[in-house]
């Protein structure tokens, strides 16, 4: 990992004032895969607002002179929330019966990776929450398998499986302790 230049964490609870920058940078991230129907910057502007509407909506954001360079954000979830309904197998009550921050997206600009910038946005982010466990999905073939044992590094562990939209692949459901 290389060191990270000057970055400044910006928190956001509502996403009026944050929605261009996280489409840009959006844009950015997932550039590789925009032709997809699930990854094209519609899809992803579509589920930004549906998230940015939801309860605990919080996005952290990174900037560097002025630009964004990576952000990640999460809402919370209850029990009965359809995000648990759709992983399989069920998850335990031990992780659905309490309410749960889960991050629903997040990505760093290609320059920006290896620099630590993630893992700062990430920890930014749960530091804000009072949930006792903070739950994420992830493509398993993302970077070749590297995201997922990245989010295994920093303590998630899988609990098993979802496919959130006909479109999306079918992800990985990961869980870790917040404090």
């Amino acid at each position: 990992m290389t060191t990270a230049p000057a970055i400044e964490l910006r928190t956001f609870t509502s996403l009026d004032t944050v929605r261009g920058d996280l489409l840009d940078v959006y844009a950015e991230v997932r550039a590789p895969l925009l032709h997809l129907p699930n990854y094209a910057v519609t899809a992803f502007g579509e589920r930004l607002d549906r998230h940015g509407g939801e309860p605990g909506f919080t996005a952290v954001l990174a900037y560097a002179d002025g630009h964004p360079v990576g952000y990640a954000y999460g809402n919370t979830i209850k029990h009965g929330d359809r995000y648990w309904q759709r992983i399989s197998p069920l998850p335990t009550e031990k992780y659905t019966t309490r309410p749960a921050v889960a991050l629903k997206e997040g990505g760093v600009r290609p320059a920006w990776r290896k620099t630590g910038t993630a893992r700062r946005i990430h920890d930014a982010l749960l530091a804000t929450r009072d949930e006792p466990f903070a739950t994420l999905m992830v493509n398993p073939a993302a970077g070749d398998g590297k995201v997922h044992a990245l989010y295994k590094s920093w303590g998630y562990e899988d609990i098993g499986q979802s496919q959130p939209s006909p479109a999306s692949p079918v992800l990985t459901v990961m869980i870790r302790p917040i404090h």
